[in-house]
This record gives C-alpha cells, sequence and structure tokens, in this order.
C-alpha cells in the first residue's frame, strides 16, 4: 500500500500539486500525492498551452529554480512562440501550445522518477489537526495519513459546480467529481471563504472546419524553449495555429440564449476571470464591437480535437452550436463537448504567510485556484514555493520568500498576501514595477544560484549560469573597450537609416542605437574576430545585447530596487497592535490589522494604506 506516516502530503496532483511533490520530494523530504484520479496529473484542464504574457516568464523562473514545468513543456510542445517581440526584452514572454495527453503523460513520467515520493488515488475529506497545527489528513474511504506538513493544492474541485445553461451538477472539471468536506472543516477552524467562476470553451473535431476561412498562425521560424537545461531541445516541427472571427450574425445568436445563461440569469454570482471573459460576457460587455478574434488551437500532434480559444461560454449548448456554426470555418463543425462555467471554493489569500503557510494553522499550506489565482502558470510557482517552504519547515531552515525585484513569482506571492483579490487572479507584466530585471532570458542567473542553496539543483546547472555570467560580461566589457574603425562603420550605419560618425569610438556606443541588431554588429571585423575565438551560443549573446541597449533602464530599476530594501529591511514584530496607533487613519488600521504585514515595505503596498500612513507607522517605530 504506501506509508502511513510522510514529511509532506500534497492534496491535489494539478500544476500546483506536481510541482509541490516534486520540489518536496527532489529536497530529500518523504512525500505522498494524494488525487481522486491518478490518469489526470498535470492535466490541462482549460487550453494547451503554456506561458504568454508574464506567465511565460514564471515557467522560466520556475525551470531556473529546478522545477519541471518547462522540462514538461518543452518535450510536449507542439509549437513555440516569443510574444512581444516588437517590444523591449522586459516584455518578451514565451508560449508553447502543448499536446495535451503528452503534456499529462509527461508530467507523470517525471514524478514517478522520484524516489521519494508516492502516489494515493482517492479524495481527502478532512485534515487532522492537533494543538493548531495540522498533522495529516483523512480519506473518503476512513483512512488516516499522518505528515509533518500538509499542501492543499485542490484546484477548482472544492465543492465544484459546473453550469451548461440552464443545467448544473457537482464536478471538478467535465467528467470528474468534486471535492467535498475540507470547505467547511477549515470554515469550522475560522478561515473565511469564497466563491469565484472560471470557464472553458466548446472542443470540436478539427476534421469539421474549413481552415481555408481561417488566418494561419505559425511559431517561430527561430524556435526557443523554456528549460535551460539540456534535457530538452528547440521544436524542429510545429503545427499552426489558426484565427477566425465572431460576426453581428454570431453575437444576435448568442443573445437569444442569454435569458438561459446563469451568467445572466443569477445561477452564477460569483466572479470570474475579468481577463479571460466569456464570449458572453464580452458581447454583453463590449456592445459596440461587432467582431471578436477566435484563435483555433489543437490539442496534440494526432488528435482532430481543437480547443476554440476566445469562444470560452457557460451558455445552453444548442445556443453555443448554433452560433459557432456561424463563425467563419466552422459552418460544419461537429462538437466534442460543449464549453461550461464552473464555480468553486477559494480563501482569501490575505489568510496566508509569504511561506503560502497558513496563518490559523501551522504546517498547512495553500498553492493554485485555492488562493484566488487563475492559470496554470501562476498555480504551479506557488505549488513549488509551498513546496519549498514546507520542507524547510519541518527542518526548522530559514524560509524561502522571493522579492518583488527578484522574481515574478514573489510578485505574485506578495500580491496575493498583501492585497488579496476578489476576483481570479492572473499575472501580466505590468504588475511588476520591477519587470527590467524580471526578464525570461535572465531567470537562470537570477534564481539558479538560489536553487543550488536549496539543494535542488546540481552544481552542473549552476557552472551553466557561471559561464553565461561571465563570458556575456566579458563580451559588454570588450564592445566598452573595443573601437571600431568609422570607414568600416559608415557603410553599415548609412544602410540602416542611423547617423554617420566622423571618427573612431567604442563598439558599445554604436551598438546602443536603436537601429543597430546584434546581426549588424556581428558583421564589424573587430566582432567577427572576438566571436570566431570564443564559442558564445545565443543565450550569452541575448544577454550581451539586453545589456548594451538597455543598461540605462537596468541600472535604474536596480537602484529603485535598493530603495525599496530599505523598507523591507525595517521588520514589524509579530501580531503588531496597530489599532493603538491613533494617528493611523481608520482604514488603515484596519487593512494593516487583517494583513498583519511583516515589514514597512509589505505595509506600504496594502490597498488603503497612503504614504503619511507609512510616515506615521515609522516614527510610531522609531525610524
Amino acid at each position: 500500500m504506501f506509508s502511513r506516516e510522510y514529511d509532506v502530503i500534497v492534496v491535489g496532483a494539478g500544476h500546483a500539486g506536481s510541482e509541490a511533490a516534486a520540489v518536496s520530494a527532489n529536497m530529500g523530504a518523504s512525500t505522498l500525492l494524494v488525487t481522486m484520479n491518478l490518469e489526470t496529473i498535470g492535466q490541462m484542464s482549460c487550453n494547451p498551452a503554456m506561458g504568454g504574457i508574464a506567465k511565460g516568464q514564471i515557467v522560466r523562473e520556475i525551470d531556473a529554480l529546478g522545477g519541471l514545468s518547462g522540462i514538461v513543456s518543452d518535450k510536449s510542445a507542439i509549437q513555440f512562440k516569443m510574444l512581444n517581440l516588437s517590444k523591449g526584452p522586459a516584455m518578451w514572454s514565451p508560449r508553447t501550445q502543448n499536446d495535451r495527453m503528452r503534456f499529462s503523460e509527461e508530467w507523470r513520467m517525471q514524478l514517478e522518477a522520484i524516489p521519494l515520493l508516492d502516489f494515493y488515488q482517492e479524495m481527502v475529506v478532512g485534515l487532522i489537526v492537533e494543538g493548531g497545527k495540522v498533522v495529516g489528513v483523512k480519506s473518503s474511504l476512513g483512512i488516516e495519513i499522518r505528515a509533518k506538513a500538509v499542501v492543499l493544492t485542490n484546484g477548482t474541485f472544492l465543492n465544484g459546480l459546473i453550469h451548461i445553461g440552464d443545467k448544473n451538477f457537482g464536478g471538478g472539471r467535465a467528467g470528474e467529481r468534486a471535492s467535498t468536506g475540507i470547505t467547511g472543516q477549515l470554515v469550522d477552524l475560522g478561515f473565511e471563504s469564497g466563491r469565484m467562476k472560471t470557464g472553458t470553451p466548446p472542443r470540436v473535431d478539427g476534421r469539421s472546419l474549413d481552415y481555408s476561412k481561417m488566418i494561419p498562425q505559425p511559431g517561430d521560424v527561430n524556435t526557443s524553449k523554456f528549460s535551460y537545461s539540456n534535457l530538452t531541445t528547440n521544436l524542429t516541427n510545429q503545427r499552426d495555429c489558426h484565427m477566425t472571427y465572431t460576426s453581428p450574425e454570431v453575437h444576435n445568436l448568442l443573445r437569444e440564449g442569454f435569458d438561459r445563461s446563469p451568467m445572466f440569469n443569477g445561477r452564477i454570482q460569483s466572479i470570474g476571470p475579468r481577463y479571460c471573459p466569456s464570449i458572453e460576457d464580452k458581447i454583453d460587455r463590449f456592445a459596440d464591437k461587432d467582431r471578436h478574434q477566435i484563435f483555433v488551437e489543437p490539442e496534440g500532434w494526432q488528435t482532430c480535437e481543437v480547443y476554440v480559444n476566445g469562444f470560452s461560454t457557460s451558455l445552453p449548448e444548442d445556443v453555443q452550436f448554433k452560433a459557432l456554426k456561424s463563425v467563419a470555418g466552422f459552418e460544419n463543425v461537429k462538437f466534442f463537448r460543449p464549453g461550461y462555467a464552473i464555480e468553486y471554493d477559494y480563501f482569501p489569500p490575505t489568510q496566508l504567510k509569504h511561506t503560502l503557510e497558513t496563518k490559523l494553522v501551522d504546517n498547512l499550506y495553500f498553492a493554485g485556484q485555492i488562493n484566488g489565482t487563475t492559470g496554470y502558470e501562476e498555480a504551479a510557482s506557488q505549488g513549488m514555493m509551498a513546496g519549498i517552504n514546507a520542507v524547510r519547515k519541518i527542518r526548522e531552515e530559514e524560509s524561502f520568500i522571493l522579492k518583488r525585484d527578484e522574481a515574478y513569482i514573489g510578485v505574485l506571492v506578495d500580491d496575493l498576501i498583501t492585497k488579496g483579490t476578489e476576483e481570479p487572479y492572473r499575472m501580466f507584466t505590468s504588475r511588476a514595477e520591477y519587470r527590467t530585471l524580471l526578464r525570461q532570458d535572465n531567470a537562470d542567473l537570477r534564481l539558479t544560484p538560489r536553487a543550488v542553496d536549496l539543494g535542488i539543483v546540481t552544481d552542473e546547472a549552476l557552472k551553466r549560469v557561471e559561464r553565461k555570467q561571465n563570458e556575456s560580461e566579458k563580451m559588454v566589457q570588450f564592445l566598452r573597450d573595443t573601437s571600431y574603425d568609422f570607414n568600416e562603420m559608415n557603410p553599415l550605419l548609412e544602410s540602416k537609416g542611423s547617423k554617420k560618425v566622423t571618427q573612431n569610438d567604442k563598439l558599445f556606443k554604436v551598438f546602443s542605437r536603436p537601429q543597430i541588431t546584434l546581426d549588424d554588429i556581428k558583421t564589424i571585423s573587430q566582432v567577427k574576430e572576438y566571436l570566431e575565438e570564443n564559442d558564445l551560443n545565443d543565450d550569452i549573446l541575448e544577454q550581451v545585447e539586453v545589456h548594451v541597449k538597455y543598461a540605462g533602464y537596468i541600472d535604474k530599476e536596480k537602484n529603485n530596487a535598493d530603495k525599496l530594501h530599505r523598507l523591507e529591511n525595517v521588520k514589524i514584530p509579530a501580531n503588531y497592535d496597530f489599532k493603538s496607533i491613533k494617528s493611523l487613519s481608520y482604514e488603515a488600521r484596519e487593512k494593516l490589522t487583517k494583513v498583519q504585514p511583516v515589514t514597512v515595505s509589505q505595509a506600504s503596498r496594502i490597498s488603503g494604506v497612503s504614504p503619511s500612513d507609512i510616515s506615521v507607522l515609522l516614527v510610531h517605530m522609531g525610524r
């Protein structure tokens, strides 16, 4: 069977649970992963894709820390794109289209290869809590399994309720039952709970579509990948996605079913994701728009199943079908399964510490949609952080917390526990005030040394990072020190529409010009000789180009981050009595008491706490 006592038990085997279980076991802790269905480990419940705007940075950060999401994504990818290449490097975001079945299979293979990780298929219906500390879980069969720490990653399964038109039924996702029991116990323990909603579009038969009426969306010609390791390779063969549009006719057909929509007739009252609205919500909110984009995404290499991205809906199946048939290319569409909405329980994340441990129950951690987030990547990163901190807590080691200038993961966790969320939280580059520092290209430089200290990744990974760091710095210095011949440089500048020079100058200076690319500078004789003498890969050259072109921005953000750290270093004692400081605003006293920030910097980010409140707090603390 399995051991009845573990260091860590992870409940749920989605993206959060899989990363939590993997990192816990890889750090040497005996770990049990409990799930209601072992066949759906790492399941892509919604779109068959990983990464995207800001999310791609998170996947790279997970990989840099020794997580598995990047490796699994690379091994199951059917298309790769680097988004936002027309913008600065802080905005570049990798994204893969994935084979849904291979993705889940690869997750299971990766997890089964970890010696200290056990698996058990059953529903967890309760926690064993003794003296304010979690010490295990109870299964639906009455089995009690003890542990030193428990990580809950229940996804959309906690009292999940699926809606299709005027029908609804319990379920965590299509074809799978909901999880019951845990919410009630947590509420009894003093936790505040709420309800959220998400949705998914229909899946259709790709053989019934007319792609000639759609716009092809191919992947990049020169592909990259998520993982910095040598365990995966760049894609050499890819599958196209396609794009089409809705129309006024489609919108009118959808409106005919609004009176039967749970979104509009009051059946659904919980809040859905603002940045991924249903098609009926888009039509209602943006009535002036006569069309919306539909992305037609293949579900894998071999299957004909297609994901209709942009057509998320909970309208009755007959309305979905009738409207979709009026979309260009979908005239003869055949459904595999209709779209649906799902409501589920979550727990406002202000009830957590930065480690994702709950404030009310020791050694209990929450990760993923239970915290009010949406998205595979956000969930996976939380799972990893919860797993790391659960192991370090039971070993009585220092907590592992990433700051806002260190990682998007740090921004995500800090946003959740400091500001909370009343709608499904999604990461964007705009949420990160230091996004020039938190680029997708340097996640390994930022985080792999930390992961080595944690014992998650090998010294070999650290050597790759150190070479990348040293060689890129060496070449940047070469460009600063080496002068070009202006007679050789001027023909290049003229061809690029850039002002000619009248004397020799440093390569760094001319490379800084926006019109001059890395490929351009490679044609200059001194650079050509340097590259012939030094075997530099694309990752190193990318670092060089970013540092040359954005040196001023990078330095400015580093200075701003240093200022932030001064307030981060001003610690607030535990259980601080903010209500006794009468010169604070009433709202600040209430918010500070609820969140219980651990630093003045965190306090300054709480909604409703003004700069004058922070000044009062600093004076009261003798600063």
